[in-house]
């Protein structure tokens, strides 16, 4: 099976087709989805929708790899040296340093490329895929282009898709795009030629995640073919070279050669000069040689910087290759956008005003009691339900942490201030249901929730001051 991944024949310009000329060039039923017949066949042509990681190193391959610096060759040939002149002593030393060195270093890069492989295998995405009228959900490298795949609040978008249904959808484009906010989508071609990722409203890109809303959309890309897979792409044909402790350490090898060499060459010829034996100031020579030889070096080093890969992965930071410990300390500018590297694309509500009195936090409330009274008569509870409630944020279960919540990172913010201060959206949903909404657009501003309530109809509305406040 291939394991370079497709596309459609005009998978770039995806974004400027009708969703039925779309369907009708990859010969797909909007309604039915791919045959389990046509996804295999799809599968065996374009190969699975995944980027490759990268060929996983066996051991004796990361062993090997330990003996290729230059001064280990170097103390290398001083061992052998040593064993022919008759110094076992020396040889066995210089070898069991060499062989610390290598251990030390295959046991940490083979440690953390097992963990890679592990989140790896934990971070494998799913799927919901329409096929033969079916929805099943399936592993996200076996999608092919012309899968129908639904998508809500929550999923990781596992593919390039042209939108064909949309409702309220919004997804968080930052990891591709940059872009702080989550981009409202549609389903209307665009005419423009050329458009940036962040303007193609009716396109989801693979990676990014759905944070409001739900949507059913067509694969077009798949793989190293989507813009994802692209980035991977662009990424794998770096070269990579040397750290700068690799060539420093590789020129102090070469000096101290070339030092040594000299220097034994000038003792060998004085000493002959002198009418000493040869064969003496040759085993003088060469034990000058084997003592001006720092053995430990290569060993302090690697054991440094295996102590530096060990405080990293304290902090989560895994570490495949010993040498970059040296490199990231060698950084002196970063170059970087601010969104989820100098912030983390999160809000927090500082302040709040209620009828002329302003507060750091909001008042805390027993929520069975709070629903049990008349929310007119009190501005702070109708304040905090309103947060809790005239939201579309979902609070997703995922172990026994707290929930992950998803959602515009305004509505998270106020959703979290209301749920801190004892108003939890989901309790408050089963005392004041929801019963009609108007979701915020571009011009009204703001967004309106009715819910059922003891006295009748309790309407909810936030958006632009000078709107709510008209």
């Amino acid at each position: 099976m291939k394991t370079s991944a497709a596309t459609s024949p005009d998978a770039a310009g995806a974004y400027r087709q009708t969703g039925t000329a779309l369907a009708q060039q990859l010969q797909v039923d909007v309604s039915q989805g791919l045959t389990g017949a046509a996804a295999a066949q799809r599968l065996q042509t374009y190969g699975p929708n995944e980027i490759p990681a990268g060929q996983q190193r066996p051991w004796w391959r990361m062993l090997a790899s330990q003996f290729t610096d230059f001064m280990i060759l170097v103390l290398l040939a001083a061992a052998l040296v040593s064993g022919i002149v008759g110094e076992p002593e020396d040889a066995i030393a210089i070898v069991l340093i060499v062989l610390l060195n290598a251990i030390i270093g295959t046991v940490q890069e083979y440690r953390a490329e097992r963990a890679m492989a592990a989140l790896r295998q934990l971070a494998a995405p799913q799927a919901r895929v329409l096929r033969g009228g079916v929805v099943h959900i399936i592993a996200a490298r076996e999608l092919v282009p012309g899968d129908i795949v639904q998508l809500e609040a929550g999923n990781i978008v596992p593919a390039d898709i042209r939108l064909l249904d949309a409702a309220q959808l919004q997804i968080d484009e930052a990891a591709l795009t940059g872009e702080s906010l989550a981009v409202a989508k549609h389903t209307e071609p665009l005419s423009e030629a050329d458009l940036p990722l962040g303007d193609r409203r009716n396109m989801a890109y693979k990676g990014t995640q759905v944070s409001v809303g739900r949507g059913t959309g067509m694969v077009v890309a798949t793989g190293l073919a989507t813009e994802l897979g692209n980035i991977a792409r662009l990424l794998a044909q770096e070269s990579t070279g040397s750290t700068p402790l690799q060539q420093r350490l590789a020129r102090l090898g070469r000096q101290l050669a070339i030092a040594v060499l000299v220097i034994c060459a000038v003792l060998f010829v004085v000493g002959l000069l002198r009418g000493e034996p040869p064969v003496l100031m040759f085993l003088t020579a060469v034990s000058l040689a084997v003592a001006a030889i720092p053995e430990a070096l290569p060993a302090v080093v690697t054991v440094a910087l295996a102590l530096g890969a060990a405080r990293m992965s304290r902090c989560h930071s895994l570490i495949r290759r010993l040498p970059a410990v040296e490199t990231l300390g060698s950084v002196t500018v970063i170059c970087s956008d601010k969104t989820g590297t100098l912030t983390e694309n999160r809000m927090r509500a500082e302040a709040f005003v209620v009828d002329g009195e302003q507060q750091a936090c909001l008042p805390k409330f027993d929520p069975a009691a709070a629903a049990r009274s008349e929310p007119a008569r009190q501005p702070w509870l109708l304040l905090t339900q309103a947060l809790a409630l005239s939201n579309d944020v979902v609070a997703q279960e995922s172990g026994p942490g707290p929930a992950q919540v998803l959602g515009d990172p305004t509505e998270v913010a106020l959703y979290q201030a209301a749920r801190e201060a004892g108003c939890d959206k989901a309790d408050l949903s089963r005392i004041l249901p929801r019963i009609a909404e108007l979701p915020f657009d571009s011009v009204r501003k703001r967004m309106s929730t009715l819910h059922k309530s003891k006295e009748g109809v309790l309407a909810f509305s936030k958006g632009a001051p000078e709107q709510v406040l008209a």
